[in-house]
């Protein structure tokens, strides 16, 4: 152990070398060039209404992402975990997709699915529905590119539990659903927890699918991505990294959670 200390010297300070230009100094900017102009002007470009509502609802599109997927990731880990079907494999792997399609082809299949001239979009015309360009686009994609994430941190769990548990509390008289309630999902808290902080932090910096379906329409359907893109394009560089700067925190703040948690888990379990 010593050993290895003594040795970490140069290897630690080429990963340092390497991650300041990559990671550390790109963060580090946002935050020098928000507060250039001093508080009062960070404050200032916060207070915009088209900034406050471009966080407002980029914060609520999260939030409902997060617990809607907590709930329909949940229940796919539990259908793929506990269940052997054929095409169990095939249906794993396109619960997955999502990770490896590029965002903006997925807003785009949303548009050619949903949109005025998509295969279900033209049937929903005449009665005067249309989900993209709207909130509803919006959550649509949020829900479809982050849906393999509690997947991923809650099937693993499932995949442990000792079925005795199960079989235990069959055996005393407990149904399908207090067995779920009462023995499984207590164990699952911790990728509970983690599956939806990621979800959470994925969708709060969604932008490709979500560019593709919401138009990109000030103080209806612009998130806080959206703002940044907009205001850089219009030169209003303060206002895009006050923006920024708030996403750039809140992310700090979701894995600072995260880093806790798992901490503290891998301590009770040693």
């Amino acid at each position: 152990m010593i050993g290895r200390r003594n040795g970490a010297g140069i290897p630690v300070g080429l990963l340092v070398l390497v991650l300041l230009p990559l990671i550390l100094m790109p963060i580090a900017a946002v935050f020098v060039f928000a507060f250039r102009g001093g508080p009062g002007e960070f404050l200032k470009a916060l207070r915009t209404e088209d900034a406050q509502f471009a966080l407002r609802f980029s914060l609520l599109i999260a939030f409902l992402t997060a617990a809607i997927n907590a709930v329909l990731g949940t229940w796919a880990a539990y259908v793929l975990a506990k269940h052997r079907f054929r095409g169990e494999r095939p249906l794993a792997i396109a619960i997955n997709l999502p990770v490896a399609i590029p965002t903006v082809v997925v807003g785009t299949s949303l548009l050619l699915l949903w949109g005025p001239i998509g295969l279900f979009g033209k049937l929903l015309a005449p009665l005067g529905l249309q989900p993209m360009f709207t909130p509803a686009g919006v959550l649509l994609a949020h829900l479809f590119v982050t849906f393999p994430y509690m997947l991923g941190a809650v099937k693993p769990l499932l995949d442990e539990l000792e079925v005795t548990y199960e079989e235990a509390a069959y055996t005393l008289g407990a149904g399908r659903w207090q067995t779920f309630r009462y023995v499984i999902l207590p164990a699952l808290k911790g990728g509970l927890f983690s599956g939806t902080l990621l979800t959470f932090a994925h969708s709060l910096g969604e932008f490709g699918a979500t560019v593709m379906v919401s138009g990109n329409l000030r103080l209806r359907t612009q998130t806080a991505p959206l703002y940044i893109f907009a205001q850089f394009e219009a030169g209003k560089v303060a206002q895009a990294n006050a923006v920024a700067a708030v996403l750039a925190a809140l992310s700090f703040v979701i894995f600072f959670f995260l880093l806790r948690y798992s901490g503290t888990t891998g301590k009770e379990r040693t």
